[in-house]
């Protein structure tokens, strides 16, 4: 006969206990409880699954918000250096630049003379091409964005883009100079 020692009977108690372990009422009432656990997982990723949705659909309208706004600062910046532009002739004949190149070192004076630092990337399309706006003599009258996207924001604007109230693509937000005696002022060609 095999004399039982301590450490045997707590191993041989261990080992009993489990391999019925699955039998008890216990751990079956455990297993239940499992069930119910997974349950309330699945429900809880779906939930998340929502809030994150609606969380990047939240932050997707505030970047276009902020795009929007962007864009009429550059359209700002650009409508102000054409005006100082043409203002800016002494003794000259006033006159357009002909290129966004002649805002950032006027050619008409041999010293440096900026009305831009520099060419403004278009916030909504992310790119340096602006459509232009030009006159009669092919001289720039303005700017616009050539983005086709339709803007959130369709009225209530500043008083200097007060004609943007209703349209409906970011390329009719056109950035013009007002109008000046003798020049002709077109729409964007399309």
């Amino acid at each position: 006969m095999v004399q039982h020692t301590r450490i045997g009977k707590v191993f041989l108690k261990l080992w009993q206990k489990n391999s019925m372990g699955n039998f008890t009422e216990r751990n079956f009432r455990r297993g239940r409880e499992h069930g119910f656990t997974y349950i309330a997982l699945l429900i809880f990723v779906a939930i998340m699954g929502v809030l994150l949705a609606t969380t990047g659909k939240v932050w997707s309208t505030v970047m276009k918000r902020e795009k929007e706004q962007e864009l009429t600062f550059v359209g700002g910046q650009f409508r102000n250096a054409i005006s100082m532009y043409y203002k800016n002739s002494n003794g000259q004949t006033a006159r357009y630049p002909m290129s966004l190149e002649d805002l950032l070192k006027d050619p008409r004076y041999p010293d440096t003379r900026r009305y831009l630092r520099k060419i403004h990337l278009d916030p909504i399309s992310n790119s340096k091409e602006w459509g232009l706006i030009k006159g009669p003599h092919g001289e720039i009258l303005g700017v616009h964005s050539l983005s086709a996207e339709e803007p959130l924001k369709k009225n209530n604007f500043s008083l200097a883009d007060k004609d943007f109230d209703g349209k409906m693509q970011y390329s009719d937000w056109v950035f013009m100079i007002a109008a000046q005696p003798g020049v002709v002022q077109q729409a964007p060609a399309r």
